[in-house]
């Protein structure tokens, strides 16, 4: 049964795919000749409702809006502004409305441009249907159909809705954006499940049904509609996205949980739902950091209120209140959102130039969290194109295709011949002794090693490349053997697809169109020239039948003639065990030998061989007959398809994006698991995650336990429960298989293990986990458009390696955050310090005189430190910055060396400030506090102002430098860079590297003489006056507050304190999440990786390939097993 619309429920006595046709027919009392009528059709839509996509509605300008003026920081702002406006100081309450105004403005149109999710959804409609109505056969509008109706569907169309298949002649459908299975799903009517469990047979497999949304890519066929909009399977994945995802105890059912649920559910939603308001319970963990942060500073804000009005005997005149929005107005960094949202707009900016496009903010300060990557494999790991990558022929060899970047290119590229293995024992016993010489010559004594299986093929393919081997180039065909020109024949000739080179941009470029598979096998045929448009129009090849691919029997022949030859051909390609059973000899010419039980074992061989690597593996035969066949004989296929001779083998290949394996390395270096979600074939899939580096090719070193987790299929992972999932000891590294639930699920049980994880995807079944993962990364290129809007960020040009740009990208703003947050945070505990203390200065009527007025610390607040705050998020990244695990993401910014250092910075500052104006008010000179300072100058405030003034130009000059301190958490400011080793006095070097940060301390630093010395605006608006001989104890305690930064700096270098919480350049490199180092144990040649390529690669690799034999023969001598944590 699906998940129920705004109509009546569309449900069967058990799934369609599982109920028989009649039964299906009964159910829906329709007849499979006439049709419904149309009175019935009627009434089933308006049982039904119509057949579209129903989602929740655009975004709401309002609710965004209200999401943005929700935030935590924002609401403190407006109640500090709304206190403001009620004590008459409209100055400073204009200033906090510019600031709420600007922080709203940008995230609302951030947010607005982003929300799009349902629109692509809807578009994936098919516009029409031929249904049968009344015995009629007419085209409707898809939104039209319902349950019931009849619908045929042919080459080319768009499944206008679920349907049970009836009738199919060669029917293929595209699934891709489904299942994510790159190849096309045959359809077969009388497919029988194995079990009566959906969850035994996943979407791809029930090959009795069409689903909506999908295309026809070949064949025809006629079904009955069963499910329709929201209740089909593209539905379901529209649903899942924007359905409400409760947590657990929210339900209301009484049935369920109890007659107290409805009290107990509505109250933790209430609660929820105030939580989110509050910014405390949704968002990435900046962002609730921050909302915690904002509430507690309003808590410490009003607390000093309290203070303030209690040391003047809540006498609440203005004069107190002013003195108590100082205080709060000190303790909130109002700045910490301007500048937070401009440095990740920044941010986000940059990561455009690296081809990455972040659709949310916050999505840049998430990915420094990121432990693990799951990722679909085709289209994103992969290139999504089928290759031959290689050819066995009896008796000649294996020809492989090497040095080609282009899948579709028949020129580019070289084509090589090597000796094909015996036998899979052969092949056996090769390693095992390869194993025994390298035993012998690392060690004299004879002592056995376990060296890894990679490595021994490693040697094996560098063994058989030294050794004589045939290569030609692709345009040259030198020396074509017989044997190979009929493999290329029958490839070419039992063939659909067309390979053609057209000019495209003012160049030629090679354009293909049919099956990727045929795709791929033409493309070889035309490497050697040898197309099928070739073969016709010069060679005298001729068409006479076609027997079309039939996937109950999983084979396709033609019958061709040629002048010259007396006997009709039949060409065949299929599956290989279903080829050689109809084979009576394999090979051709001196090669030829007849089909025994000791020859199909050695065929079987070759078939594994090529399959463990990766590879779809095809058989392709011929027949010479003297029957005749003409066209449209009405003859049985079987009866020709027999005895047949086999040519060959053809290893197909989805190949590797060249950058895969690289940034799977670099993953691993930066601490993050790389998982492969995908729905090909559990071989396939297993295979190219060794390739790329996901698994080790020698699953021999783990632990049993470990290994056997290592690769699932997903009905397997879907049957276990969570309690079993959570008891693995790794989750799975590949689950093949793969539907949109168990990606899901996936990511659930990352969740509970505590893990921060992003999901990459393109298609729409990528969607939901996209939405649930904690950053949802999307394709840009080949991506749907429903991908694109569930996710986070985008990449503009498919890259996988483009994730490591990002991640690197996420680590380098979070490390850039922490620094500013520092830098605010550190000024407002030293202004709160001051305030707090400067109660005590009372004047002649008993009124407290504050050391800053609220304009000052409003001016030092958001000017002096916002610009230096920028300065600091901007600040490039540290060399280490990928070679270290992710940060914590429930510690986030706040770590306690963040915290102790607030407290430890800014209570140097505050006592320096108030060392100042002690110094100043009741040093040489007249003293006095005066009358009324607070609000006005007058003769008698002449000292206080000028003592006002000296702390102000403190304050602002030692932020300015605190700047440069926080450059680095725990080295000196003038030895910032550990790498150098030429300059014996850096700090100019270091500081100047930052030309932004540099000129904001500079400018910031020259404004505070205007700011002291120009008429009414010094005694008027910040309350102080121009100084003279007060310059001097400002400049000493900058000095001391510079001296005490530096000592506490290195105290905790020498004390280690802190150390393992250190984010920057002086933090060792450690190892990922497993100590599997994946994208290091792959040595296999990708199909679209030069040798030049591979050569660079192997330089760089060199070392830790060292290191990895040194820790695998440690391993080995002690009979240890390598663990695997997560």
């Amino acid at each position: 049964m699906r998940k129920k619309g705004t109509q009546e429920v569309q449900s069967y006595p058990q799934e369609p795919f599982l109920l028989s046709v009649e039964n299906i027919l009964s159910h829906l009392q329709v007849s499979k000749e006439s049709g419904l009528s149309s009175a019935q059709a009627q009434q089933n839509q308006q049982k039904y409702g119509q057949n579209k996509l129903l989602g929740e509605g655009g975004a709401k300008w309002y609710s965004l809006l209200i999401k943005q003026i929700s935030n935590a920081m924002i609401l403190v702002l407006v109640l500090a502004m709304a206190l403001s406006y009620g004590v008459t100081d409209y100055v400073e309450g204009g200033v906090i409305t510019a600031v709420i105004f600007l922080n709203v403005i940008i995230g609302f149109y951030q947010e607005f441009q982003a929300e799009k999710k349902m629109d692509a959804l809807r578009s994936l409609s098919s516009p029409s249907a031929a249904v049968i109505r009344d015995g009629n056969q007419i085209t409707i509008p898809s939104a039209e159909v319902v349950p019931g109706d009849i619908v045929s569907i042919k080459t080319g169309d768009t499944v206008p809705a679920d349907l049970r298949m009836f009738e199919v002649m060669n029917l293929e459908c595209d699934e891709a954006i489904l299942t994510g299975e790159a190849l096309p799903v045959a359809k077969e009517v009388e497919f029988e499940a194995r079990t009566g469990d959906k969850a035994d047979c996943g979407l791809g497999d029930r090959l009795n049904m069409a689903y909506s949304s999908s295309t026809v890519t070949k064949g025809r066929g006629q079904g009955i509609v069963v499910y329709t909009g929201m209740s089909t399977a593209i539905g379901g994945i529209a649903t899942s996205m924007q359905g409400k995802n409760r947590k657990a105890n929210r339900s209301l059912s009484r049935k369920k949980h109890g007659p107290m649920q409805p009290v107990k559910g509505s109250a933790l939603r209430v609660w929820d739902n105030i939580g989110k308001f509050l910014g405390l319970t949704s968002g990435t963990p900046l962002q609730i950091k921050l909302s915690k942060l904002a509430y507690v500073l309003f808590g410490c804000a009003l607390l000093l209120a309290i203070i303030v009005f209690g040391v003047n005997r809540f006498n609440v005149t203005n004069e107190v209140a002013i003195y108590a929005i100082s205080t709060g107005i000190a303790i909130i960094p109002e700045s910490l959102i301007a500048v937070l949202t401009i440095t990740m707009v920044v941010g986000m900016t940059q990561m455009r130039k690296r081809k990455v496009v972040v659709r949310q903010l916050s999505a840049l300060e998430a990915l420094g969290g990121v432990t693990n990557i799951c990722s679909d494999k085709t289209g994103t790991l992969t290139q999504g194109k089928m290759v031959t990558r290689k050819a066995w022929i009896p008796g000649v060899g294996i020809y492989s295709v090497e040095n080609s970047n282009e899948a579709n290119n028949p020129e580019a590229g070289t084509i090589t011949l090597a000796p094909a293995p015996i036998s899979r024992k052969v092949v056996e016993e090769q390693k095992r002794a390869k194993a025994e010489a390298l035993d012998k010559k690392r060690s004299t004594a004879g002592l056995a090693f376990n060296v890894p299986e990679e490595k021994l093929e490693k040697d094996q393919h560098k063994a058989e490349s030294g050794k004589a081997k045939e290569e030609k180039n692709v345009g040259d065909s030198p020396a074509m053997r017989p044997e190979l020109e009929s493999f290329l024949e029958s490839s070419a000739l039992c063939n659909l697809a067309t390979v053609r080179q057209m000019r495209e941009d003012g160049q030629q470029k090679w354009k293909t169109t049919g099956d990727p598979t045929e795709i791929a096998l033409q493309v070889f045929a035309h490497r050697f020239g040898y197309g099928k448009k070739t073969l016709e129009s010069e060679k005298g090849w001729k068409q006479i039948m076609e027997f079309p691919f039939d996937s109950s029997i999983k084979r396709m022949s033609v019958v061709y003639r040629k002048e010259g030859i007396a006997d009709s051909l039949i060409f065949t390609k299929g599956a290989v065990e279903r080829i050689i059973d109809l084979c009576a000899s394999v090979g051709t010419g001196e090669h030829r030998q007849d089909m025994t039980a000791e020859v199909r074992n050695t065929i079987l061989d070759q078939m594994s061989l090529l399959a463990e690597q990766g590879l779809r593996v095809l058989a392709i035969a011929r027949k010479f007959t003297s029957e005749e066949i003409y066209e449209h004989s009405d003859i049985d296929r079987t009866a020709i398809e027999q005895d047949l001779s086999l040519l060959g083998l053809a290893g197909l290949y989805d190949p590797p994006r060249l950058e895969t394996k690289e940034a799977v390395k670099n993953c691993t270096t930066a601490g993050i698991a790389v998982h492969m979600l995908t729905g090909d074939h559990p071989s396939t899939a297993a295979a190219i995650a060794k390739e790329v580096g996901i698994i080790p090719k020698n699953l021999g070193v783990l632990r049993a336990d470990v290994a056997a987790a290592m690769v699932k299929p997903a009905s397997d992972f879907d049957k276990m429960s969570d309690g079993e999932i959570d008891a693995l000891p790794t989750l799975p590294l590949v689950i093949a298989r793969c539907a949109p639930d168990t990606k899901v699920r996936m990511i659930f049980a990352l969740h509970r293990r505590k893990k921060y994880c992003a999901m990459t995807g393109d298609g729409v079944n990528d969607a939901p986990s996209l939405k649930r993962a904690d950053v949802g990364i999307a394709m840009g290129l080949n991506g749907s458009d429903v991908a694109k809007s569930a996710s986070d960020i985008v990449l503009t040009d498919d890259n996988f390696a483009s994730i490591v740009n990002a991640i690197e990208e996420g680590r380098r703003m979070f490390d850039n955050i922490q620094k500013f947050i520092l830098h605010l945070v550190t000024s407002n505990v030293g202004e709160v310090i001051l305030l707090i203390c400067g109660l005590g200065f009372q004047d002649r009527m008993g009124f407290s005189v504050f050391p800053l007025s609220p304009l000052q610390i409003l001016w030092i607040n958001m000017l002096t430190s916002s610009f230096p705050a920028f300065g600091l998020g901007r600040e490039k990244a540290s060399s280490d910055i990928m070679q270290r695990s992710p940060h914590d993401t429930k510690k986030g910014v706040f770590t306690w060396q963040v915290i102790t250092d607030m407290m430890v910075y800014g209570t140097i500052m505050g006592t320096c400030c108030l060392m100042t104006f002690v110094f100043i008010v009741y040093g040489p000179g007249r003293d006095g506090l005066g009358e009324d300072c607070n609000k006005s100058y007058n003769d008698s405030c002449d000292v206080v102002f000028r003592a006002r003034a000296a702390v102000f130009a403190e304050l602002t000059w030692i932020i300015l430098i605190s700047a440069w301190e926080f450059k680095s958490l725990r080295r000196s400011m003038f030895d910032l860079d550990p790498n150098n080793t030429t300059r014996k006095f850096p700090f100019f070097h270091d500081v100047w590297s930052n030309q932004f940060l540099f000129w904001a301390v500079i400018i910031g630093a020259v404004s505070v003489f205007p700011a002291v010395y120009i008429p009414y605006l010094n005694t008027d608006v910040f309350k102080h006056k121009g100084i003279t001989w007060e310059w001097a104890p400002a400049v000493l305690c900058v000095i001391v507050f510079v001296g005490g930064v530096e000592m506490w700096k290195a105290i905790k270098r020498r004390t280690g304190w802190f150390a393992e919480e250190e984010t920057e350049g002086m933090k060792k490199s450690t190892p990922g999440p497993t100590s599997l180092r994946q994208g290091f144990f792959s040595f296999a040649r990708t199909l679209t990786r030069s040798r030049t390529e591979e050569e660079d690669e192997k330089k760089v690799g060199v070392e830790v390939e060292k290191t990895e034999r040194n820790a695998t023969t440690a391993n080995a001598s002690h009979g240890a097993n390598l663990p695997v944590t997560e």
